[in-house]
């Protein structure tokens, strides 16, 4: 009997290309898990950077958010102000004091109990180890002698007071970071935050300004013609 070897080579090559068909080579294999190994690399970047920056923008938002709430308190307290006096030795002084870095004055709101009497409050600047600025509040109750202190601003390049100034003369006025009036206290004041090139400044007016001011000018009149 003749056998047909064509077909005999025919089946034996169609054996070896199924043979071939039915997976993946080693090659192809390394290549696969590298390119998956790629794209959890990638993924799992990407995942990192956005976690990143959902807690980046949460701290900032903290951030502004301890900043406006103490600019809230220092508006409330300075626009809380009271004329009130002491006695040194038999002469009446006020207990505003303010310059460019410190500032201190009564009022009758207080940062932990609201208002409840006359407070003496002092908030002072000083830098730190890294050049950066922060500010404190410190609180008297008018009577006692235990003071409270807490951190309100912090981080900045630069925090200053400013004091507007004006005369009975004076048409414009002007701003000045000494306050060495003893008599009157100023209208309005300005508390800078310098951040970069950025200076935000927050201009207060002190309610009580005229009618303290008028006062004392009444008084140094009544004086005079004594």
């Amino acid at each position: 009997m003749i056998k047909d070897t064509r077909c005999i080579a025919f089946g034996s090559r169609s054996s070896s290309l199924r043979r071939d068909s039915s997976g993946f080579t080693l090659l192809e294999l390394i290549i696969s898990i590298a390119i998956l190994g790629l794209i959890v690399v990638i993924v799992g970047g990407a995942m990192k950077l956005g976690i990143q920056s959902v807690e980046r923008g949460e701290k900032r938002i903290d951030a502004l958010e301890r900043i406006r709430t103490s600019l809230n308190v220092i508006e409330a307290q300075i626009q809380c102000m009271t004329g009130l006096t002491y006695d040194d030795n038999g002469e009446k002084k006020r207990y505003f004091k303010a310059d460019r870095d410190s500032l201190q004055f009564s009022t009758n709101y207080s940062i932990w109990g609201g208002q409840r009497g006359y407070t003496i409050v002092s908030y002072d600047v000083g830098t730190d180890n890294n050049g950066k600025q922060s500010m404190k509040a410190s609180e008297t109750i008018v009577g006692m002698s235990d003071s409270r202190e807490t951190s309100l601003l912090g981080s900045f390049d630069k925090i200053y007071f400013e004091y507007f100034s004006k005369g009975p003369t004076d048409e414009k006025g002007s701003w000045v970071d000494n306050w060495t009036d003893d008599i009157n206290i100023p209208e309005k004041i300005k508390l800078h935050l310098v951040s970069a090139q950025n200076d935000f400044a927050l201009i207060i007016p002190v309610r009580i300004a005229e009618s303290v001011n008028k006062t004392a000018a009444a008084s140094v009149t009544s004086a005079t013609k004594k």
